[in-house]
């Protein structure tokens, strides 16, 4: 199952990304820089052609995952799996560190605030299950529910796949540096 949910993102992200889809290689880029914790979040690390590179490798590699995948479904060879039991001390290390990044994206000048208070309905709902698949992945974790895990990280993929276009051609977003509050 895990290479289905994998092969589905990758084939997704790579082919929006290295298309550029309504300059989605460059929300990516801006949504990485401005999701750094640390540093100077407007030196350039890697450009956005470099990404579009990468994320042609995704978009080639993805289908022949999600084929092998689909091909073990249809044959049987794969269910839902459980994970082996997590020690509390990591459940609890991760669910600190997605509330830092919840904390982070949500403040005033946060990544998902600003696309919450700029979108319509449907971008609205791409932030909220993206929101809603980080605490499940959490749970997930600490119940040992791998298929679970495995769901919550399709849909949060999937609901960050759908914030990487920008609106209308010719419209901005609202999520640069110009949509960005001091």
């Amino acid at each position: 199952m895990f290479s289905v949910a994998w092969g589905v993102f990758a084939a997704a992200f790579g082919w929006i990304v290295a298309t550029d889809f309504r300059g989605a290689a460059q929300r990516f880029h801006t949504l990485s820089h401005a999701a750094v914790p640390f540093g100077d979040a407007d030196a350039p690390v890697v450009g956005v052609g470099f990404l579009r590179s990468l994320a042609g490798v995704f978009a080639l590699a993805g289908p022949v995952v999600l084929v092998g995948g689909l091909m073990d479904v249809w044959g049987g060879e794969t269910g839902s799996f459980g994970l082996p039991s997590v020690p509390a001390w990591v459940v609890v290390v991760e669910a600190a560190v997605v509330g830092v990044v919840l904390w982070r994206a949500w403040r005033r000048s946060g990544v998902l605030r600003r696309e919450w208070e700029a979108g319509n309905g449907l971008r609205r709902i791409a932030v909220a299950g993206l929101t809603a698949s980080l605490v499940a992945f959490v749970m997930a974790l600490g119940f040992g529910g791998g298929t679970w895990m495995t769901a919550s990280w399709l849909v949060g993929g999937l609901c960050g796949l759908a914030l990487l276009p920008g609106g209308r051609p010719g419209k901005p977003s609202g999520t640069g540096a110009a949509g960005r509050r001091p």
